[in-house]
């Protein structure tokens, strides 16, 4: 079963993460995308970790998250946190030099997406994928930002698209998103 959690920053799309994987009755493996550029970032870092159960395992992948949830036991379950940190740093890894670079960028992570969704749904363990709702907000100012924005948007399409179950979490609370073929 793939699971979508989608919602603004700071919504509790990882607390409920952790939650609903604890209640499962299999291992967790809980891969990680965020790297400590700074003190603060590592702090939330420190947070997030102290949130899960030590029994867990913990993979970190900011850059390769396809090869990572490959690695994982196809019976556990696995928690992917977050799809936005991972979009973020693909989108910055190596140098910018021009719009095309960005636009090739999406490109390849539209790809990876398509990967991850594959490689998840061959899985009979339950992934939970959690990732920032970008749609909601003001036009990024940057061509970087907008790049971004659509990247994720569009990876949050394909992955919201292919969960057997997503929901959006606000301040804390589940409201499931029904498929498009659920409209009367």
């Amino acid at each position: 079963m793939l699971i979508a959690l989608t919602g603004g920053a700071r919504s509790g799309k990882s607390r409920a993460a952790v939650a609903l994987a604890n209640s499962l009755d299999a291992p967790v493996t809980f891969i990680a995308t965020a790297e400590a550029g700074d003190a603060e970032m590592a702090e939330r870092i420190e947070r997030h970790r102290a949130e899960r159960p030590a029994g867990w395992t913990t993979a970190e992948a900011p850059f390769h998250l396809v090869d990572a949830a490959g690695q994982v036991n196809p019976a556990e379950t696995v928690v992917i946190d977050c799809l936005s940190m991972w979009a973020a740093n693909r989108m910055l890894e190596g140098s910018r030099a021009d719009a095309g670079a960005d636009a090739a960028r999406v490109s390849e992570i539209m790809a990876e997406t398509c990967e991850l969704v594959a490689c998840l749904q061959g899985r009979v363990g339950t992934s939970i994928v959690v990732t920032n709702e970008v749609g909601s907000g003001v036009v990024p100012a940057t061509p970087l930002g907008r790049a971004y924005r659509d990247a994720l948007g569009s990876a949050n399409q394909i992955v919201v698209g292919a969960a057997d179950r997503a929901c959006l979490v606000v301040a804390g609370r589940l409201l499931e998103l029904a498929a498009p073929d659920g409209w009367t």
